[in-house]
């Protein structure tokens, strides 16, 4: 996902639910280590929920049905919010209270240290699971969800390596090359020949259409190469310091400021409707992007999208799976979640939604590494990102590291686009906002 942050953020919940009906999460028992059911009957019926956010792809894969068929005493609910952060702030409020948690939960990359570091005695430790072998993850993909104490308390699901989706129609009617070689040379290397790029395009662009979705989304991307981001290797929060940062903000600002971004909030209504309407021709585009380009695009873009390499490798996003020690059934949670991030269902999820595997054997999948996408012009895609996968060089992360990236986009980047509010007040205002919510 993502996105997770995946992240998608808007405001509304959406809840899905399989065989029954509506989703109640009651309070839950306490659970072991190594976990258990409340029942000695292997085969007693239980019920397993899933909470998540954004689009991580079971139900899409039909990976659901699938585990439910071969396994009929379990029937699984699955409750997904669109607000990452929101989904956050009331995942630790239940993680506190030890009520209200679904058997599995999907955490975002951007909140696993903070995860690992302050509330890792609230999750079981998978490591230790029937069949979890952590070696089967990317080395650092493992590192990010494991405690000081060595505990391994997420699965991971997916990684983002980013690349550009363009449209190849409005580039055209801009006078820019549509080839996808020739449009990743346009930018090559640097993030700011993006913005030149952007520049270009806007001279003489289609009417009503902006060069990019939004300077939120350009910052994210930008920073996501940097080698420090919002902390330092220690966990600390370095954000008003961070060469990462400043570089990524200032891009941002000269994006906005050239109006070659349409300025919208990503993962928002206005947002998805202008994907229907083209208003921009390109966006940041970590892997599982392209799902939520086709669902919002719909018919009438197929083909008409691309997928371009991008100015620097980078990972923008993923998630894990983790299971609540507070939780009914740890054990069968366990096995679920073990399931669903496997090799094989990875495979799956990306051939159906875009989300690349972050398994070693999953991204060696023949699935993965023949895939074309016929929605975006036959695009290499397995190609293309899974070569984009082995170039991550990931940051530090830090506790904090998804509460400042939410305020500098979504408080910040944002101001200045909707209001045009003045780049030193927006930062100034950031800063406070921080202070407020992180005591740093």
């Amino acid at each position: 996902m993502r996105t997770t942050s995946r992240p998608r953020r808007a405001a509304v919940l959406a809840t899905a639910v399989l065989a029954t009906s509506a989703l109640l999460l009651t309070a839950c028992s306490s659970g072991s280590d190594k976990g258990g059911s409340s029942s000695g009957d292997a085969n007693a019926k239980i019920t397993l929920n899933v909470g998540d956010f954004g689009t991580f792809g079971f139900k899409e894969a039909g990976l659901y049905d699938e585990y439910m068929a071969a396994h009929p005493n379990i029937t699984i609910k699955y409750d997904t919010v669109q607000d990452g952060q929101k989904y956050w702030d009331a995942l630790t409020t239940h993680l506190a209270s030890g009520s209200g948690l679904a058997d599995i939960q999907a955490v975002e990359v951007g909140y696993i240290a903070q995860a690992t570091n302050t509330l890792g005695d609230k999750f079981v430790d998978l490591g230790k699971a029937e069949g979890v072998n952590p070696a089967n993850w990317l080395d650092w993909k493992a590192k990010q969800a494991t405690t000081q104490s060595g505990s391994l308390i997420g699965l991971g699901t997916d990684i983002g390596p980013m690349a550009i989706c363009y449209r190849t129609d409005l580039f055209q009617q801009a006078g820019l090359p549509t080839d996808r070689e020739a449009v990743g040379k346009l930018w090559a290397g640097d993030w700011s020949k993006f913005v030149e790029a952007g520049k270009q395009y806007q001279a003489k662009a289609p009417a009503g259409t902006f060069f990019t979705d939004s300077a939120s989304g350009l910052f994210n991307a930008a920073l996501s190469a940097e080698p420090v981001q919002y902390s330092d290797a220690s966990g600390k929060l370095v954000y008003k310091d961070s060469a990462g940062v400043k570089k990524a903000w200032d891009l941002s600002v000269a994006a906005a400021q050239a109006k070659i971004s349409a300025g919208l909030r990503q993962f928002q209504d206005p947002w998805n409707a202008a994907f229907a309407n083209a208003k921009f021709a390109t966006l940041a585009c970590p892997s599982w992007m392209t799902g939520i380009i086709s669902k919002y695009s719909g018919d009438s873009g197929k083909g008409k999208w691309d997928v371009a390499a991008p100015p620097v490798a980078s990972n923008w996003g993923g998630a894990f799976l983790t299971v609540p020690k507070a939780g009914k059934h740890t054990k069968e949670a366990a096995a679920l979640a073990a399931w669903l991030t496997a090799p094989e269902q990875q495979a799956k999820i990306f051939t159906k939604v875009g989300n690349l595997p972050s398994t070693v054997g999953g991204l060696q999948q023949p699935a993965v590494q023949g895939a074309k996408a016929e929605y975006f012009n036959n695009a290499p895609t397995g190609q293309i990102f899974a070569a984009a996968a082995q170039a991550i060089k990931p940051a530090p992360i830090g506790e904090q590291d998804g509460n400042v990236k939410t305020i500098i986009t979504d408080n910040g980047i944002l101001d200045i686009e909707e209001h045009g509010t003045d780049p030193a007040k927006a930062w100034t205002n950031v800063t406070k906002l921080v202070d407020d919510k992180t005591g740093h």
